[in-house]
């Protein structure tokens, strides 16, 4: 409670107890008891009253969130030229009252949703894009009312700013801003452009009425019903889109796969036979090393080849046929000959 409520309060309980005092003093005099100088009481009683309530009317207490008008009947102005500042301030009982204005920040909401913005129900700013299409806007303006132009906004507006200025600029800047952009750069790519024009647009009209634009908040934008339905299929064909874009890369990264797969099989084909290749050279130069040694050996004795002619012979062979014209190359085995067995003969 500040001083100014304190007189207040203390005039009020001093009328009080005046009055009271009259009606106590009437009802001893009614009863033949009359109060001894109840009159000089009563008169002393009313100016002390009359002086605090004076006093309580002089005294104005400004908070530090507020500035004060004083409407003047002693001015020629009708009011006084300086707003009062916050704290303790004095005015003119009875000639003078005080008009007192916010300067702490206030927020004004336009919405669609029903019990969001100043107004109830669907409070959404309709505009048009570039392109024809209509939008419904969401915004919020957080303003104060500058300190030194705060008899500015009382000429002009008195408490009727927030609806009588702040509400309709607010509609026209952004109707204005949303005309020069397409409907796709409204809600994506320029968004953020959209709202930096409406908030340089907004501070400049409102500084013009005496107000601080602090900040511009565009909270939602809708979109006609069938202008959503084109934006959901338009979404829905990009998908469509992207998922065959995925299917198509996906075989592309199998075919590659497949090729790698050939090549690599191919690689491992090559290499095999370059090696059976290799391997089958290696053996050839062995075997041919091995015949020259095989040469070499039997080239001063022949006998040496009689020799391995016989072991490859089978064994059970008993009859062999010669050339008339060779003689024998070796010794015949001895044969048994049983006695139904002729010997074995050699046939020239």
């Amino acid at each position: 409670m500040n001083i100014a409520s304190s007189f207040r309060l203390i005039a009020t309980i001093l009328w009080v107890g005046s009055f009271g005092f009259l009606v106590y003093a009437m009802l001893r005099s009614s009863q033949n008891k009359p109060i001894r100088r109840s009159g000089l009481t009563l008169v002393v009683a009313f100016i002390i009253s009359l002086f605090f309530s004076m006093i309580s009317m002089g005294m104005v207490f400004i908070e530090p969130q507020e500035r004060g008008i004083v409407i003047s009947a002693v001015s020629p102005l009708g009011y006084r030229e300086q707003a009062l500042q916050p704290g303790l301030q004095w005015i003119i009982p009875g000639l003078e009252n005080v008009k007192r204005y916010p300067i702490s920040k206030q927020s004004y909401t336009m919405s669609i949703a029903p019990s969001e913005g100043a107004y109830f129900g669907d409070d959404s700013i309709t505009a048009r894009t570039s392109d024809g299409q209509q939008i419904y806007v969401d915004a919020s303006v957080i303003y104060s009312i500058n300190p030194a132009d705060v008899i500015k906004v009382h000429i002009e507006w008195q408490d009727r700013y927030s609806d009588g200025l702040v509400r309709p600029v607010a509609r026209s800047v952004i109707r204005d801003a949303v005309s020069q952009f397409g409907v796709e750069e409204v809600y994506s790519s320029k968004r953020e452009e959209l709202t930096l024009m409406i908030t340089e647009n907004m501070i400049a009209k409102l500084a013009q009425n005496g107000l601080i634009m602090d900040q511009f908040l565009l909270r939602n934008i809708t979109f006609s019903d069938e202008y959503a339905a084109s934006v959901e299929q338009k979404q829905i064909a990009e998908q469509l889109a992207q998922q065959a874009k995925f299917v198509v890369e996906q075989k592309k990264q199998e075919a590659e796969q497949a090729r790698q797969t050939a090549e690599g099989l191919a690689d491992a084909s090559v290499i095999r036979s370059k090696g059976e290749a290799e391997a089958r050279l290696i053996q050839a130069e062995a075997e041919a090393k091995a015949l020259l040694l095989i040469a070499e050996a039997v080239r001063d004795r022949p006998d040496l080849l009689t020799y391995q002619y016989i072991t490859k012979l089978a064994p059970n062979i008993q009859t062999m046929l010669l050339p008339a014209n060779s003689p024998f190359l070796f010794p015949l085995p001895e044969m048994n000959v049983t006695e139904n067995q002729l010997p074995t003969t050699i046939i020239p």
